[in-house]
């Protein structure tokens, strides 16, 4: 299953593990499994970084391939459904990933119960 993680569940991936659930773990350590981390997510890490609200100490896009993650790029379509996507979410990053998850046709891995409302399949934390 190709499956897109939320920018929270790649960052608790990679530092604080023990935030996620079982079914995250299990999810995301499946072999057969796909994972992407989109460079949406990579763009929000950055701006965050850059406005202090983050910080970390290691290559991310390094990090991110050293541990299975495939980087999956925002085109053109992705971006299609987002002027006829409700406003349930404010959050332009989250709208982004959801959008490209409804184009793509892949579950989104979020802890975010907002994803909910939309019309993209969503793997919650439960």
């Amino acid at each position: 299953m190709d499956i897109i993680v939320d920018t929270h569940i790649f960052l608790w991936s990679l530092s604080e593990p023990s935030r996620l659930t079982e079914q995250q773990r299990a999810e995301l350590e499946t072999p057969v499994n796909t994972i992407w981390l989109s460079s949406v997510s990579v763009t929000e890490i950055m701006i965050k970084s850059s406005l202090g609200k983050l910080s970390f100490d290691f290559d991310l896009l390094e990090a991110a391939r050293a541990s299975g993650y495939e980087l999956l790029e925002y085109s053109a379509e992705d971006a299609l459904p987002l002027k006829d996507l409700p406003f349930h979410h404010k959050d332009p990053f989250d709208r982004m990933i959801i959008s490209q998850a409804m184009v793509r046709g892949y579950p989104v891995m979020s802890n975010d119960l907002q994803f909910s409302r939309y019309p993209c399949k969503l793997l919650p934390g439960d």
